[in-house]
Protein backbone atom coordinates (compact mmCIF):
# COMPACT_ATOMS: atom_id res chain seq x y z
CA UNK A 1 0.00 0.00 0.00
CA UNK A 2 1.01 3.84 -1.01
CA UNK A 3 0.05 6.80 0.31
CA UNK A 4 1.36 10.47 -0.05
CA UNK A 5 1.97 12.30 2.85
CA UNK A 6 2.44 16.14 4.01
CA UNK A 7 3.90 17.46 7.98
CA UNK A 8 3.11 20.87 7.85
CA UNK A 9 5.56 22.36 10.94
CA UNK A 10 5.64 26.00 12.32
CA UNK A 11 9.06 26.58 10.61
CA UNK A 12 8.80 23.45 7.76
CA UNK A 13 6.72 21.01 5.54
CA UNK A 14 7.69 18.01 4.71
CA UNK A 15 6.16 15.90 1.53
CA UNK A 16 6.92 11.88 1.51
CA UNK A 17 5.80 8.93 -0.86
CA UNK A 18 5.36 5.95 2.03
CA UNK A 19 4.84 2.49 0.97
CA UNK A 20 3.92 0.33 4.28
CA UNK A 21 7.53 0.38 6.17
CA UNK A 22 9.26 2.73 4.15
CA UNK A 23 9.88 6.41 3.38
CA UNK A 24 10.37 6.20 -0.26
CA UNK A 25 11.33 9.83 -0.60
CA UNK A 26 11.03 13.00 1.17
CA UNK A 27 11.52 16.54 0.61
CA UNK A 28 11.57 19.12 2.69
CA UNK A 29 10.92 22.91 2.76
CA UNK A 30 11.31 26.08 5.17
CA UNK A 31 7.92 27.76 5.17
CA UNK A 32 6.90 31.09 7.18
CA UNK A 33 3.51 29.97 9.46
CA UNK A 34 3.17 33.96 9.48
CA UNK A 35 1.67 33.53 6.33
CA UNK A 36 -1.77 32.36 4.88
CA UNK A 37 -1.49 28.52 4.24
CA UNK A 38 -4.09 28.68 0.90
CA UNK A 39 -0.31 30.62 -0.47
CA UNK A 40 1.44 27.10 0.18
CA UNK A 41 -0.71 24.80 -1.68
CA UNK A 42 0.80 25.39 -5.18
CA UNK A 43 4.06 24.01 -3.78
CA UNK A 44 2.39 21.51 -1.73
CA UNK A 45 1.09 20.11 -5.16
CA UNK A 46 4.45 20.91 -7.01
CA UNK A 47 6.20 18.73 -4.56
CA UNK A 48 3.83 15.76 -4.30
CA UNK A 49 3.12 15.79 -8.14
CA UNK A 50 7.27 14.86 -8.48
CA UNK A 51 6.96 12.61 -5.81
CA UNK A 52 3.87 10.12 -7.56
CA UNK A 53 6.24 10.73 -10.47
CA UNK A 54 9.12 9.17 -9.73
CA UNK A 55 7.20 6.71 -7.80
CA UNK A 56 3.82 6.14 -9.48
CA UNK A 57 1.28 4.50 -7.69
CA UNK A 58 -1.48 3.65 -7.07
CA UNK A 59 -1.49 5.86 -4.11
CA UNK A 60 -4.40 5.26 -1.42
CA UNK A 61 -4.62 8.66 0.12
CA UNK A 62 -3.07 11.37 1.46
CA UNK A 63 -2.01 11.80 5.00
CA UNK A 64 -1.77 15.41 6.36
CA UNK A 65 0.02 15.90 9.60
CA UNK A 66 -0.83 19.80 10.49
CA UNK A 67 1.00 21.92 13.86
CA UNK A 68 -2.37 22.17 15.60
CA UNK A 69 -5.74 20.90 16.64
CA UNK A 70 -7.86 19.49 14.47
CA UNK A 71 -11.12 17.87 13.78
CA UNK A 72 -9.73 14.00 11.85
CA UNK A 73 -13.61 13.36 11.19
CA UNK A 74 -14.56 16.59 9.72
CA UNK A 75 -11.02 16.92 8.16
CA UNK A 76 -10.58 20.66 9.12
CA UNK A 77 -8.31 22.62 11.34
CA UNK A 78 -9.87 23.62 14.52
CA UNK A 79 -7.22 25.94 16.32
CA UNK A 80 -3.83 26.60 15.28
CA UNK A 81 -2.25 28.89 17.88
CA UNK A 82 -1.28 31.90 15.86
CA UNK A 83 0.10 29.77 13.04
CA UNK A 84 -1.11 29.95 9.16
CA UNK A 85 -4.18 32.88 9.35
CA UNK A 86 -6.83 31.20 7.15
CA UNK A 87 -6.06 27.28 8.00
CA UNK A 88 -9.57 27.21 9.56
CA UNK A 89 -11.59 27.48 6.47
CA UNK A 90 -10.07 25.16 4.31
CA UNK A 91 -11.21 22.36 2.64
CA UNK A 92 -8.19 20.27 2.79
CA UNK A 93 -10.18 17.25 1.62
CA UNK A 94 -11.60 18.92 -1.17
CA UNK A 95 -8.37 20.26 -2.17
CA UNK A 96 -6.96 16.40 -2.30
CA UNK A 97 -9.49 15.54 -4.27
CA UNK A 98 -9.36 18.28 -7.15
CA UNK A 99 -5.32 18.50 -7.01
CA UNK A 100 -4.92 14.74 -6.71
CA UNK A 101 -8.05 12.40 -6.91
CA UNK A 102 -6.76 11.18 -3.41
CA UNK A 103 -8.96 11.51 -0.04
CA UNK A 104 -7.26 12.93 2.61
CA UNK A 105 -6.84 12.53 6.15
CA UNK A 106 -5.96 15.15 8.55
CA UNK A 107 -4.49 14.99 11.84
CA UNK A 108 -2.65 16.70 14.38
CA UNK A 109 1.18 16.03 13.38
CA UNK A 110 2.72 14.89 16.86
CA UNK A 111 -0.05 12.07 16.77
CA UNK A 112 0.72 11.37 13.13
CA UNK A 113 4.77 11.30 14.46
CA UNK A 114 3.66 8.57 16.86
CA UNK A 115 1.81 6.16 14.36
CA UNK A 116 4.98 6.50 12.50
CA UNK A 117 7.16 5.36 15.56
CA UNK A 118 4.36 2.68 15.97
CA UNK A 119 4.47 1.59 12.20
CA UNK A 120 8.07 1.90 11.61
CA UNK A 121 10.31 3.20 14.47
CA UNK A 122 10.63 2.85 18.22
CA UNK A 123 7.16 1.77 19.12
CA UNK A 124 6.59 -1.01 17.27
CA UNK A 125 4.90 -3.59 19.12
CA UNK A 126 2.89 -1.43 21.61
CA UNK A 127 -0.38 -0.36 21.97
CA UNK A 128 -0.36 1.76 25.00
CA UNK A 129 2.27 4.33 24.35
CA UNK A 130 2.87 8.32 24.96
CA UNK A 131 5.10 10.18 23.03
CA UNK A 132 6.76 12.71 24.44
CA UNK A 133 8.56 15.59 21.48
CA UNK A 134 11.05 18.08 22.83
CA UNK A 135 11.91 20.39 20.74
CA UNK A 136 10.23 24.05 19.82
CA UNK A 137 7.65 23.57 21.91
CA UNK A 138 6.82 20.03 24.10
CA UNK A 139 4.83 17.85 22.11
CA UNK A 140 2.70 14.97 23.18
CA UNK A 141 0.66 12.55 21.98
CA UNK A 142 -0.90 9.39 23.07
CA UNK A 143 -1.67 5.35 21.95
CA UNK A 144 -4.68 3.65 24.30
CA UNK A 145 -5.46 0.01 23.15
CA UNK A 146 -3.56 0.29 19.49
CA UNK A 147 -5.98 3.28 18.72
CA UNK A 148 -4.85 7.24 19.24
CA UNK A 149 -6.62 9.28 21.99
CA UNK A 150 -8.55 12.00 20.75
CA UNK A 151 -11.41 12.93 22.69
CA UNK A 152 -14.41 14.90 22.25
CA UNK A 153 -13.08 18.16 21.16
CA UNK A 154 -10.13 16.35 19.47
CA UNK A 155 -7.18 17.58 22.20
CA UNK A 156 -6.84 14.66 24.63
CA UNK A 157 -3.43 13.65 24.50
CA UNK A 158 -1.60 16.45 22.21
CA UNK A 159 -1.44 18.92 24.86
CA UNK A 160 0.92 17.80 27.44
CA UNK A 161 2.79 20.27 27.14
CA UNK A 162 0.42 22.30 28.23
CA UNK A 163 0.27 20.63 32.21
CA UNK A 164 0.83 23.59 34.53
CA UNK A 165 4.16 22.88 36.85
CA UNK A 166 4.81 26.52 37.95
CA UNK A 167 1.98 28.33 38.95
CA UNK A 168 2.46 31.81 38.20
CA UNK A 169 5.45 31.24 36.58
CA UNK A 170 6.21 32.17 32.52
CA UNK A 171 3.63 32.62 30.22
CA UNK A 172 3.10 30.34 27.88
CA UNK A 173 2.23 30.70 23.95
CA UNK A 174 -1.18 29.00 25.38
CA UNK A 175 -1.67 32.05 27.08
CA UNK A 176 -1.28 29.95 31.03
CA UNK A 177 1.72 30.69 33.26
CA UNK A 178 3.50 28.26 34.44
CA UNK A 179 3.22 25.11 31.43
CA UNK A 180 6.25 22.59 31.04
CA UNK A 181 6.53 24.07 27.57
CA UNK A 182 6.79 27.57 28.69
CA UNK A 183 9.41 26.31 31.67
CA UNK A 184 11.85 24.54 29.34
CA UNK A 185 11.31 24.51 25.71
CA UNK A 186 13.06 26.04 22.78
CA UNK A 187 11.24 28.79 22.49
CA UNK A 188 11.03 29.54 26.01
CA UNK A 189 15.03 29.47 26.33
CA UNK A 190 16.17 32.74 25.38
CA UNK A 191 14.08 34.70 27.76
CA UNK A 192 14.75 31.92 30.21
CA UNK A 193 18.34 32.35 30.12
CA UNK A 194 18.62 35.71 29.90
CA UNK A 195 16.37 36.09 33.40
CA UNK A 196 19.01 33.83 34.56
CA UNK A 197 20.84 35.20 37.62
CA UNK A 198 24.84 35.16 36.91
CA UNK A 199 24.25 35.21 32.71
CA UNK A 200 26.16 37.95 31.65
CA UNK A 201 29.17 36.20 32.94
CA UNK A 202 28.20 33.18 31.38
CA UNK A 203 29.48 31.37 28.14
CA UNK A 204 25.52 31.81 26.89
CA UNK A 205 26.06 36.03 26.48
CA UNK A 206 28.48 35.28 23.73
CA UNK A 207 25.58 33.60 21.89
CA UNK A 208 23.99 35.12 19.58
CA UNK A 209 20.80 33.83 20.49
CA UNK A 210 21.32 30.87 23.80
CA UNK A 211 19.48 27.56 22.02
CA UNK A 212 19.92 24.39 23.74
CA UNK A 213 22.96 22.84 21.50
CA UNK A 214 24.86 25.98 23.42
CA UNK A 215 23.23 24.98 26.59
CA UNK A 216 24.84 21.55 26.95
CA UNK A 217 28.38 23.21 25.24
CA UNK A 218 28.89 25.27 28.17
CA UNK A 219 27.40 22.77 30.79
CA UNK A 220 29.77 20.20 29.56
CA UNK A 221 32.97 22.93 30.22
CA UNK A 222 32.00 23.89 33.55
CA UNK A 223 29.70 26.56 33.01
CA UNK A 224 27.70 27.19 36.34
CA UNK A 225 24.40 29.21 34.73
CA UNK A 226 24.51 26.88 31.63
CA UNK A 227 24.84 23.66 34.25
CA UNK A 228 21.84 24.81 36.40
CA UNK A 229 19.68 26.10 33.04
CA UNK A 230 20.54 22.08 32.06
CA UNK A 231 19.63 20.55 35.08
CA UNK A 232 16.34 22.91 35.24
CA UNK A 233 15.15 21.73 32.32
CA UNK A 234 15.67 18.23 32.46
CA UNK A 235 13.80 18.14 35.88
CA UNK A 236 11.01 19.74 34.00
CA UNK A 237 11.28 17.48 31.05
CA UNK A 238 11.24 14.71 33.83
CA UNK A 239 8.28 16.28 36.07
CA UNK A 240 6.71 16.32 32.23
CA UNK A 241 6.90 12.56 31.38
CA UNK A 242 5.95 11.61 34.98
CA UNK A 243 2.60 13.46 34.87
CA UNK A 244 1.96 12.02 31.19
CA UNK A 245 2.61 8.22 32.76
CA UNK A 246 0.08 8.97 35.59
CA UNK A 247 -2.68 10.82 33.62
CA UNK A 248 -2.55 7.86 30.87
CA UNK A 249 -0.62 5.02 31.78
CA UNK A 250 1.57 3.78 28.83
CA UNK A 251 3.52 0.68 28.88
CA UNK A 252 6.08 2.21 26.45
CA UNK A 253 7.36 5.89 26.28
CA UNK A 254 9.15 7.13 23.40
CA UNK A 255 11.13 10.57 23.89
CA UNK A 256 11.95 12.76 21.18
CA UNK A 257 12.43 15.99 19.43
CA UNK A 258 15.56 18.19 18.22
CA UNK A 259 16.62 18.71 21.85
CA UNK A 260 17.60 14.61 21.89
CA UNK A 261 20.25 15.37 19.68
CA UNK A 262 22.89 16.10 22.26
CA UNK A 263 24.83 13.65 24.09
CA UNK A 264 24.04 14.50 27.24
CA UNK A 265 21.87 11.26 28.83
CA UNK A 266 18.79 12.74 28.79
CA UNK A 267 16.69 9.72 28.25
CA UNK A 268 18.15 7.88 31.03
CA UNK A 269 18.06 11.06 33.50
CA UNK A 270 13.64 10.99 32.48
CA UNK A 271 13.31 7.39 32.99
CA UNK A 272 15.50 7.15 36.30
CA UNK A 273 12.86 10.19 37.68
CA UNK A 274 10.14 8.43 36.65
CA UNK A 275 11.02 5.04 38.25
CA UNK A 276 11.61 6.31 40.83
CA UNK A 277 8.75 8.67 41.21
CA UNK A 278 5.79 6.98 39.54
CA UNK A 279 2.95 5.29 41.16
CA UNK A 280 2.81 1.79 38.57
CA UNK A 281 2.24 -1.14 41.01
CA UNK A 282 2.08 -3.09 37.88
CA UNK A 283 5.71 -2.75 36.83
CA UNK A 284 8.15 0.09 35.14
CA UNK A 285 6.98 1.87 31.78
CA UNK A 286 9.77 1.03 29.12
CA UNK A 287 11.92 4.14 27.64
CA UNK A 288 12.90 4.42 23.71
CA UNK A 289 14.36 7.39 21.89
CA UNK A 290 12.23 8.07 19.03
CA UNK A 291 14.35 6.19 16.12
CA UNK A 292 12.64 8.17 12.70
CA UNK A 293 13.35 11.72 13.55
CA UNK A 294 11.37 14.03 11.06
CA UNK A 295 10.22 11.13 9.37
CA UNK A 296 8.06 10.10 11.63
CA UNK A 297 5.16 11.89 10.59
CA UNK A 298 5.83 11.05 7.29
CA UNK A 299 5.50 7.20 8.05
CA UNK A 300 2.66 8.02 9.99
CA UNK A 301 0.62 8.86 7.00
CA UNK A 302 0.14 5.20 6.03
CA UNK A 303 -1.60 4.10 9.89
CA UNK A 304 -3.42 7.17 10.06
CA UNK A 305 -5.92 6.62 6.29
CA UNK A 306 -5.70 2.76 7.78
CA UNK A 307 -7.24 3.79 10.89
CA UNK A 308 -9.72 5.82 9.66
CA UNK A 309 -11.28 3.18 7.69
CA UNK A 310 -12.60 2.69 11.42
CA UNK A 311 -14.39 5.79 11.83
Amino acid sequence: MKVLAVELGGTHVSCGAVEDRELLESVRVDVDSSKGLADLFPKLEEILRGLAERHPGPYAGLGFGFCGLVDTRAGRVLATNGKFPGATTIDFAGWAEHAFGLPLVLENDARMGLLGERQAGSAQGSGDVVMMTLGTGIGTAVLCGGRLLRGRHFQAGCLGGHFTVAPGGRLCSCGARGCFEAEASTYALETMSRAWPGFATSGLAREDVPNFEAVFYWADRGDAVAAEIREHCISIWSACALSLVHAYDPEVMVVGGGVMKNSYPILACIQNHVHSQAWTPWGKVRFRAAALGSDAALLGALPLIEQQHAF
